[in-house]
């Protein structure tokens, strides 16, 4: 494994309205969300995610790759496509994808288990859903790397 991909990461939950950031330390296996960026008309908020990159200082960026069940690529695969070479090219960084089937579902399960447990409490958003979709990705990637 690279020595890179052993520091902080952040990942990305692409999406045409929102995008969802997570960040995590690769030593750890476990990430955590950070917060979402707006995306409009296909122009994500730079300025935003600026402000992440230079609060984390991450070593490696991840996004979610949108595939469907039988791994062909969705409609929106190819802004993400864009999207990444976007950020390779504004931060100079590697930049990884993540599968990312299934994510959003997982999220919203684990946020309705965490409701039903009295873990939270206060109405769930569009952005709850994007940023632990993102935190998803994230570990899921880092169980990848660990396995090669």
């Amino acid at each position: 494994m690279p020595e890179r991909a052993k520091g902080t990461c952040v990942a990305f939950d692409f999406g045409t309205r929102r995008i969802g950031l997570a960040v995590g330390e690769f030593s750890l296996q476990t990430a955590s969300p950070i917060g979402v960026v707006k995306n409009t008309n296909g122009t994500p908020d730079w300025p935003s995610i600026d402000d992440y990159i230079e609060q984390w200082k991450p070593s490696d960026l991840v996004v979610g790759w949108p595939l469907t069940e039988d791994l062909q690529e969705q409609t929106i695969t190819h802004h993400v496509k864009g999207f990444i070479k976007r950020l390779t090219k504004r931060y100079g960084l590697p930049v990884h994808k993540a599968d990312e089937r299934f994510s959003s579902m997982a999220a919203q399960a684990e946020i309705k288990n965490m409701r039903s447990t009295g873990q939270r409490k206060r109405k769930t958003t569009h952005a709850d859903v994007d940023t632990l979709a993102a935190a998803l990705i994230l570990e899921s990637w880092f169980a990848m790397e660990s396995q090669q």
